[in-house]
């Protein structure tokens, strides 16, 4: 049995192992870095791994259904198909108050483009184990030791976490909980209809969204409950972009639009009158400067990275590293100027071969002597630890 290692993140993901999902035949991370920044060229899985997350948040959410459908349906989430793949097999370990535990799903493909799911829990550390399996057709089960019955309304409902919601067991509630609670935040969508340029409810505010759609109700949360959080905001947004003096949020019949103040003019911009970078740049520092209560334990995010001034990108990179002593972040990049605020034992680098993701560590003992004169970022520029197009 492996033991913890010396980490002030309690609640965290230790390990991993996919086998069957899109591009992940069988990838497998053992000890996981916090944070992890994960490296490779397009194409190579970093986002097929951090949507991996967001499929057993969906589950823990119960809503697996809708989030096959918008992905394109089981087939597509299958390696090569549902004719080379039959299913998804996948082992999860966290680390909770309570115990280290796992958790392992089969999802198995159906004639309607589905999946039905079949999961056992255990508790590893104290050798307690906990079983629940499940037929296609839905049923009352139990936790083994809980006694609680629970229902299975959809085939892709897991019955682990449809028992964590009733069973007394803490082991069993906080490690569906901290495997559910993986968010994974992308902010590219800038579209004329993307969700942050509408208005929004301002009761929305208790976590800031994916795709960072209800901003200024998290902001006007902040400006009224947390205001030095919100001032902190507020300044590294000043850094990025000198003209920003502060937003300009009101609430009308019960919600808000984003809307920001000039520092110049003292004119009033709206977000469809602002650029892409900085409508990204907003979402990502108020992100990484949330009060505890609005963060969830695992942070994913999908280049981070894309549209930012290398500045930017560097005060976020940082503010990443500085984060992540609170809460395990998980980071998709391919920016230099993002992987320079990291250690290269948080780094681990995807390549695609033959159609398949392979993942390996790379060690700062192995690079010492480049460490000397080289920073994290330009050890990837110049493809020493592989993942570069070429390099698979």
């Amino acid at each position: 049995m492996s033991e913890r290692k010396d980490n002030s993140v309690l609640e965290r993901i230790e390990s991993v192992h996919i086998k069957g999902f899109r591009s992940l035949a069988d990838v497998k991370l053992d000890n996981i870095p916090n944070p992890m920044v994960l490296l490779g060229a397009n194409g190579a899985g970093k986002s097929n791994l951090i949507c991996f997350f967001g499929l057993l948040r969906a589950m823990h959410d119960l809503r697996a259904d809708d989030f096959i459908l918008q992905e394109g349906g089981a087939n597509d989430q299958l390696y090569g198909g549902s004719k080379q793949t039959s299913q998804i097999d996948a082992t999860v370990s966290v680390w909770t108050r309570f115990a280290r535990s796992e958790v392992l799903f089969a999802l198995k493909y159906t004639s309607e483009d589905r999946f039905a799911v079949e999961d056992r829990f255990a508790v590893v550390n104290e050798k307690i184990e906990h079983h629940e399996n499940r037929t296609d057709a839905p049923r009352a089960q139990h936790v083994a030791e809980s006694g609680l019955p629970y229902h299975l309304d959809r085939a892709t409902e897991s019955s682990f976490f449809s028992a964590a919601r009733s069973v007394a067991d803490p082991r069993v509630k906080e490690a569906a909980n901290v495997i559910g609670d993986c968010w994974r935040y992308q902010f590219h969508d800038t579209s004329r209809d993307a969700p942050i340029k509408k208005r929004w409810d301002v009761e929305d505010n208790h976590r800031l969204l994916e795709h960072g759609g209800n901003l200024a109700p998290v902001l006007l949360r902040l400006k009224a409950h947390h205001p030095t959080k919100y001032e902190l905001i507020c300044r590294h947004i000043r850094r990025v972009l000198p003209e920003f003096h502060d937003f300009q949020l009101e609430e009308a019949y019960g919600k808000t639009i984003l809307r920001w103040r000039g520092r110049s003019t003292g004119q009033t911009l709206g977000a469809h009158l602002t650029s892409d970078g900085s409508l990204r740049c907003f979402c990502l520092l108020t992100l990484l400067n949330l009060p505890e209560e609005m963060l969830p334990r695992v942070i994913l995010l999908d280049e981070p990275e894309l549209g930012l001034h290398p500045f930017a990108t560097s005060l976020v990179s940082h503010m990443v590293s500085s984060l992540s002593h609170r809460r395990q972040v998980i980071v998709a990049t391919q920016s230099p100027h993002f992987v320079d605020a990291f250690g290269l034992d948080d780094v681990v680098v995807l390549e695609l071969r033959d159609g398949r993701t392979e993942a390996k560590r790379v060690s700062e003992e192995d690079f010492s002597e480049w460490l000397e004169d080289h920073t994290t970022g330009q050890l990837w520029w110049r493809n020493l630890l592989g993942g570069y197009p070429w390099s698979a």
